[in-house]
């Protein structure tokens, strides 16, 4: 008979087996023993590629992988508002080798909307890494569409109750949730159309088929350069740099209105201190990087380095202010 002791059969357990053998302080024990890193790092995207997430994450990720890291893969793995790839961090090894770039529709919305079947808690489940940036977003309109600023928007809308369509990438995405702000402050009704992400509803909007929506700006910067599609406005408390014509919508009638996509990069909420603290110090060197930030800029992204602790207090912030827009618009998780 064999007499192999416990200890080396933990020893040559993979790290998932680990967590679950030696629990939560066992793992972390684990994780801290183990070099750094122990494979290659993989990034999760909760969302499909070209939308705003998966762009910030591959030019972050590309960055990342010149330096002392090695290889950071990006891994994309979509559906429900990005909450399956919340899950598969949640119960990853917490050796800092599994992260997640998500953003306010996957850590703070999207948990609210679909509250009594996720198991998904942000505050409980991950750990801040690092922010790697913010972009507005914008009001925009196909260019056939007859109102030129927000105010005739406004307008049109008020004389048409309920009749106008607003587009978004889907129900709980920060497009949408600009748009029930917008509707709010405004005191307007139109009618939100959600679709399977931001993508197809830019290309309804761009063949005449929806009128209006809020996308990323980071998202539609060819778009308006090119002058197949038109802004109104953007959201943030400042023009943006790439675009010094176009007004804040608190400047076009609705003061103090501001909406910003933050993308925040994540771990396992029991990876260790000085691997969360290893990976923010490579993130902001990346972020420091002359090439990185010509890329955001050319994508009206701004890079917002900080501290894993700031990190954390937005998602906390935005739990709250999801809380607050859902209730008071009433709005429901999709089917």
């Amino acid at each position: 008979m064999l007499n192999i002791s416990r200890r080396h059969l933990l020893a040559q357990a993979p790290p998932a087996i680990m967590g679950a053998t030696l629990g939560l302080g066992g793992a972390r024990a684990y994780a801290q023993a183990m070099p750094f890193p122990a494979r290659p790092i993989r990034i999760l995207v909760g969302f499909a590629a070209g939308g705003g997430n998966d762009v910030v994450t591959r030019i972050v990720a590309q960055k990342l992988s010149e330096g002392p890291l090695g290889p950071v893969l990006v891994d994309n793995r979509t559906g429900a508002s990005g909450l399956i790839a919340a899950d598969m961090l949640a119960k990853a090894s917490p050796d800092g080798t599994t992260l997640m770039v998500a953003s306010q529709t996957t850590y703070a919305v999207a948990p609210v909307l679909y509250a009594k079947t996720v198991t998904f808690d942000a505050m409980r489940d991950v750990t801040g890494v690092a922010m790697l940036g913010a972009s507005p977003l914008v009001l925009v309109v196909n260019p056939s569409f007859p109102a030129k600023t927000v105010r005739e928007l406004i307008d049109m809308a008020k004389a048409r109750p309920g009749e106008l369509n607003i587009g978004s990438g889907g129900v709980g995405t920060t497009p949408h949730m600009a748009g029930e702000q917008f509707l709010f402050e405004a005191g307007i009704r139109m009618t939100h159309v959600p679709y399977r992400g931001e993508a197809p509803a830019i290309i309804d909007l761009l063949a005449g088929q929806l009128p209006v929506m809020f996308a990323n700006l980071s998202v539609v910067t060819g778009h308006l350069k090119s002058g197949t599609l038109r802004g109104l406005a953007v959201t943030s408390r400042n023009r943006a740099p790439g675009f010094p014509d176009l007004p804040t919508v608190a400047e076009s009638g609705l003061p103090g209105f501001e909406v910003e996509t933050w993308f925040g990069l994540t771990a396992p909420v029991a990876t260790p201190r000085e691997i969360v603290q290893r990976l923010n110090a490579e993130v902001q060197k990346a972020l420091a990087a002359p090439d990185l930030q010509k890329r955001f800029a050319e994508l009206s992204l701004t890079a917002s380095p900080g501290t894993p602790e700031a990190l954390d207090a937005t998602i906390k912030a935005e739990i709250a202010r999801a809380r607050e827009t859902i209730g008071r618009a009433g709005i429901k998780a999709a089917d």
